[in-house]
């Protein structure tokens, strides 16, 4: 266990940070699903800047990798566009 005053506020400041990235990754995989299941062209249109934007700044704060980020946009991009 750590002895020194900063080691310890270090282990709470990380405890934090970790459950705010936790809890920002599984918000945007779960609208990242909520496109990938619509069926209807319109209503993932409409999500997808929003989406997009999620992913944006999960790349801008290095919780995710900016060519996953990348990639992540073009193949929603791409399957948004080839709904009816």
């Amino acid at each position: 266990m750590a002895n020194h005053k900063s080691a310890l506020k270090r282990i709470r400041t990380n405890e934090k940070k970790r459950v705010l990235n936790k809890y920002q990754h599984k918000t945007t995989r779960n609208a990242i699903k909520a496109i990938r299941l619509a069926t209807d062209k319109t209503e993932a249109t409409g999500k997808l800047p929003s989406v997009v934007s999620m992913i944006d700044k999960l790349a801008k704060k290095n919780i995710i990798h900016a060519n996953k980020a990348s990639n992540l946009k073009s193949k929603l991009t791409r399957h948004v566009a080839s709904l009816n």
